[in-house]
């Protein structure tokens, strides 16, 4: 295969939110693939820059290429219902944090799960 199907796959992405301030984020499919950074949106852009780097690592060495685990009971989509305060709120801490709701409600989750 060639290497822009490589980098053309959806990895999944765990973030971790550190105690004293920042993230460490991973793709758990590509090994010791991980970054970090200060807000939500700087982890996001590094983890992309160290997927595309580790794929063409690996391309290039002639190493396996993992492809991304299936999904096969869960769409990744949720729909629900919260107190329009609780919405306020998330909304606020994630333009503080420069990114979207969904990426900080993603983050808030990663942590408590």
């Amino acid at each position: 295969m060639v290497l822009e199907y490589y980098l053309s796959l959806k990895y999944a992405i765990s973030f971790y939110p550190d105690p004293e301030g920042g993230y460490t984020v991973l793709i758990k499919d590509l090994p010791g693939c991980m970054s970090v950074g200060e807000t939500l949106s700087e982890a996001m852009e590094n983890i992309e820059e160290a997927r595309e780097l580790w794929i063409e690592t690996a391309f290039e060495c002639d190493h396996e290429i993992p492809l991304p685990a299936a999904e096969v009971e869960y769409s990744g989509s949720l729909s629900l219902q919260i107190p329009k305060s609780l919405h306020r709120n998330l909304a606020d801490n994630a333009e503080r944090e420069g990114v979207s709701i969904e990426q900080h409600i993603l983050a808030v989750l990663s942590k408590a799960a």
